[in-house]
């Protein structure tokens, strides 16, 4: 039988510690900030609905929107979503994807993949950095 895993249960039920989230919070804005700013270079523009409406937020995107990105909310709302669509740019999928008139223009998941890997390294050192001072400071 494996040792610990009775502890380690316990400490994966906890919540994040409030100084490894703040250290998080920057990290995450950042990443989405240039997740955006990507997509808005690689989107066509027509009249710029659809560009203007690629944006993310802390919680749930917008009714209307396609999510492109999001996180899993934990009970203090550590969740960013990564959208684009809006009323007024409704056809963000068909652009995407394309239709069968209309060949796919993705602007999505071509940053996605770019960006993936870099905001994981950043996510992740900025949580080892807040880990390893909330541990120090113990």
């Amino acid at each position: 039988m494996v040792q610990g895993i009775a502890a380690l249960n316990r400490k994966l039920k906890v919540e994040i510690p409030k100084g490894v989230e703040e250290a998080l919070r920057p990290a995450m804005e950042k990443s989405a900030e240039e997740l955006v700013s990507m997509m808005k270079r690689l989107v066509p523009v027509d009249r710029g609905d659809l560009q203007m409406s690629i944006s993310w937020t802390w919680g749930d995107a917008p009714e209307g929107a396609i999510v492109v990105a999001e996180g899993v909310e934990d009970s203090r709302g550590l969740k960013i979503t990564v959208y684009a669509g809006s009323k007024a740019a409704y056809y963000a999928r068909w652009v995407e994807f394309g239709t069968k008139e209309q060949p796919a223009h993705p602007f999505f998941y071509p940053a996605y993949r770019s960006l993936r890997k870099r905001i994981k390294s950043r996510v992740t050192r900025a949580m080892k950095k807040a880990v390893q001072a909330e541990s120090a400071s113990e």
